[in-house]
């Protein structure tokens, strides 16, 4: 006897989520298109998870495994070799879905046997399940060109014979198993989205994806990897590291001290660890700093002073001018430069990987230009002479349309060479970003900041 085979397999992945995972289940169950099968895997649970997943347990549907602590990625492979499906999702235990979720992504897959992937917007709902907002994003048929802003991890429908291409999860990465597979999927397969909200992302501050820090460094090795095994043929990197000096920075943040080290020191720290950076420039004006860097550092070829066009310095002009002077040295004639770094002295905590995420995040991307920001989900202001008012017509949304903005923290800014050569501008182009935790995007502007960083740098 012929069994048929399910079009679509989604896995639901449990961890002590009893208080979520009988209304995941039934938003499965109760879709309007019911050709699927539901893999429920529970990873160890100690809360009641386990009876309420056995009382699903007979439905014919259903397939359930219980297991002991293996974490996502695993569970996520375990899931892949199961699995029955054309199509592969993983619904998360504390989410739920839309009635016609599986209907709508898996018509889009059916029509186009090149497709690999699609995800929808969503809803982000608190605990108790009241919606907070609407994650929506552009539409990858009409608008997306730049492919750095990945899909969920969850609720993205993949076609399971393309992901077995790519060797499934990597293994190594506890989290961010979404981004991971994002970058290695995109690089050779079609992908696509849906502009509806299809699912229910619930945010009550126990999820995995809640500690930035981690997040950030994981979505950093993740990038790392892939260029180690995917592009292999690059040219060189610089860092600049501008500096005005003290007729023209009142501050003098480079020589303020932190807990016993002058910032421009910690800065040329931060880049000397960087193994994708060739040299280091440190531009001023003022000969004193030139002075201290030749005292300081006197025998690393890889530190270089340049010394800036005063005019280069002035506040309200351009580093571009001062860019297209530095690689025009004598000293950097030998190599062939594809990546310049400006990075600025009055942000003292970016991290070495932050900055060779910068470049790597270039690479892989294949962006012109890129910034480091933060995000903002607020709405901001402007005076036009008769009051305030909101800018971007921000006022003609609600709080749950408003899109996210992104504030340029000034720390990183890196610009492909050739790109430069052409355009004589930083920001421009293709701008691609990385995002950089809190502690990153501190500026040294005022008495206050710099007391917050002294004490930041003691602990």
């Amino acid at each position: 006897m012929n069994i048929q085979t399910p079009l679509v397999t989604v896995y639901i992945t449990n961890f002590n989520y009893g208080k979520y995972i009988k209304q995941a289940i039934e938003s499965v169950l109760n879709q309007s298109f019911q050709d699927f099968e539901i893999i429920i895997i529970d990873d160890g649970s100690t809360d009641n998870s386990k009876q309420i997943i056995e009382s699903f347990s007979h439905h014919s549907k259903i397939q359930v495994i219980f297991q002991q602590n293996k974490g996502l990625n695993v569970t996520n492979n375990i899931a892949l070799r199961v699995a029955q499906g054309r199509y592969i999702m993983r619904l998360d235990a504390d989410d739920y879905l839309e009635k016609n979720a599986l209907e709508l992504m898996s018509e889009v897959l059916e029509k186009d046997a090149e497709l690999g992937l699609v995800f929808p917007d969503y809803f982000m709902v608190d605990a108790q399940g009241d919606v907070m907002n609407i994650e929506k994003r552009h539409s990858f048929e009409k608008e997306v060109s730049l492919l750095d802003q990945p899909a969920h991890g969850a609720c993205t429908m993949i076609r399971k014979k393309f992901l077995q291409s790519l060797g499934g999860y990597d293994e190594q990465f506890k989290c961010q198993d979404g981004y991971d597979l994002w970058i290695r999927f995109t690089a050779k397969y079609k992908v696509t989205n849906i502009n509806t909200p299809l699912f229910y992302y619930r945010q009550h501050g126990e999820n995995l994806t809640s500690n930035e820090n981690k997040i950030l460094d994981t979505r950093a090795a993740i990038k790392e990897k892939f260029i180690a095994n995917n592009i292999s043929n690059y040219d060189d990197a610089i860092a600049i590291i501008p500096i005005r000096g003290t007729k023209y920075d009142s501050k003098n943040v480079a020589f303020i001290e932190l807990n016993g080290k002058k910032v421009v020191d910690l800065k040329i720290e931060q880049a000397l660890k960087a193994e994708k950076i060739n040299n280091i420039v440190i531009s001023s004006p003022d000969e004193t700093v030139g002075e201290y860097i030749a005292e300081k550092y006197p025998n690393n070829n890889k530190i270089i002073f340049h010394k800036r066009p005063e005019k280069f310095a002035r506040h309200n002009t351009s580093l571009a001018e001062t860019v297209a002077h530095v690689i025009q040295m004598e000293e950097l004639k030998h190599l062939k430069i594809e990546i310049i770094v400006l990075l600025s002295v009055e942000f003292p905590f970016i991290k070495t990987q932050t900055i060779e995420d910068a470049i790597n995040t270039i690479r892989i991307f294949k962006t012109d230009s890129l910034i480091s920001v933060r995000q903002e989900m607020n709405t901001f202001f402007q005076h036009d002479g008769s009051g305030m008012k909101p800018i971007l017509n921000q006022e003609n949304f609600t709080k749950l349309e408003r899109e996210a903005l992104y504030k340029n923290t000034g720390g990183i800014i890196a610009v492909n060479r050739e790109f430069f050569d052409k355009n004589k501008s930083l920001i421009s182009g293709t701008v691609g970003h990385i995002v950089v935790n809190q502690l990153s995007s501190l500026k040294i502007q005022t008495k206050l900041d710099l007391e917050i960083a002294e004490f930041i740098a003691r602990k």
